[in-house]
């Protein structure tokens, strides 16, 4: 792999800037390794996993990736904050079980008071050594969150995420390309590196938000159309189908699953099928939670919910996920050396 140099990752020693979200219900957790370890950085999914299933995750991560025990190992764990209001004022909070496997890093989004949780991952750090300390992420919406995120929590990492994102997201942020140039604009020197989220399938919108000035790329649907992925080989077959028509936004995904945390203004973007016209129609919440409950037994497609960005158009084929990193890579770097051309001399 030739290296991509950006101060993301210089800050993380990895040749490659591109970075596997965390997908609950979309990403199995093996993948973040195997992103990892292909030389870019992956995201373990919590969602509504409990601590057990944490500590699993994080250990078969250790194993894959064969780090001895104590070391910290390198990927991530991502936390929506509305789930974390919950669990962490609870007998079995997750963020300490997560902090004592030594991830590398840990991302929070979507919740009211993501500072607190931040603060919890900082005073546990106080009492371990620099080579174990904790690289926050955050995922904001907005110029407003991103100055926040950066100046009162002193983050490690922005993540930018636009409109076009898939899974859940501020149903008010602006395009990617919109948002990363705003937020970059707005920061003081010296700030946190800024990765831009949101539609981005292709290696060239890797090189593109390079030139923007972002740091890195985050990427979600794309490893979808992979074996790895939790998805089904039927939900792996629409999303092949989809075009970029094919998604849209709305709370009617989680009104079906009652999974209705989510702070104001924020929701989920996912394939369009008849959970959405069943809403469109009018159907009370009752019978439409009843018709997702008999069509996820049946294993039936038509009511499945799969999270998808608008990139979702752009790929056509199954590929394993080392495979989709390394291609995001190379095809960015064959960009990034065609843009001099661009120049005369």
């Amino acid at each position: 792999m030739e290296p991509i140099s950006t101060p993301f990752t210089e800050k993380l020693n990895i040749p490659s800037p591109i970075v596997l979200t965390p997908m609950a219900f979309g990403a199995h957790p093996s993948m973040a390794a195997i992103v990892s370890g292909a030389g870019g950085f992956g995201f373990v999914p919590v969602g509504l996993d409990t601590v057990d299933q944490i500590r699993q995750n994080l250990r078969d991560a250790r194993k894959a990736l064969a780090v001895p025990d104590g070391a910290p190992i390198p990927v991530g764990v991502g936390f929506v904050g509305w789930v974390l209001d919950i669990t962490e004022a609870s007998d079995t909070p997750l963020i300490p079980a997560a902090l004592a496997e030594k991830p590398k890093a840990i991302l929070f989004a979507f919740g009211a008071d993501l500072g607190k949780h931040i603060a919890t991952v900082r005073k546990h750090d106080a009492k371990r050594s620099d080579r174990l300390q904790t690289l926050i992420f955050v995922t904001v919406n907005s110029v407003e969150a991103a100055l926040t995120a950066a100046n009162e929590w002193k983050v490690d990492v922005i993540v930018a995420q636009g409109i076009e994102a898939g899974g859940h997201g501020g149903s008010f942020a602006p395009p990617l390309f919109s948002l990363v140039p705003a937020i970059l604009s707005a920061l003081p020197a010296g700030h946190p590196p800024v990765l831009g989220s949101g539609g981005v399938s292709t290696g060239a919108q890797v090189a593109a938000l390079l030139a923007l000035g972002a740091a890195g790329a985050v990427v979600g649907t794309r490893f979808l159309f992979t074996p790895e992925s939790v998805y089904t080989n039927e939900m792996k077959a629409e999303l092949v189908k989809a075009d970029f028509g094919s998604t849209t936004r709305g709370m009617m995904f989680d009104e079906v699953m009652d999974t209705m945390g989510w702070p104001p203004h924020h929701d989920g973007r996912a394939l369009i099928n008849d959970i959405v016209h069943d809403s469109l129609k009018g159907v009370s919440l009752e019978e439409r939670q009843r018709l997702f409950a008999e069509a996820t037994e049946k294993k039936e497609t038509n009511r499945s919910i799969m999270w998808a960005g608008i990139g979702v158009g752009m790929t056509k084929e199954i590929k394993p996920t080392k495979d989709v990193l390394l291609e995001l890579h190379s095809d960015a770097v064959k960009v990034l050396k065609g843009i001099p051309k661009l120049l005369k001399q």
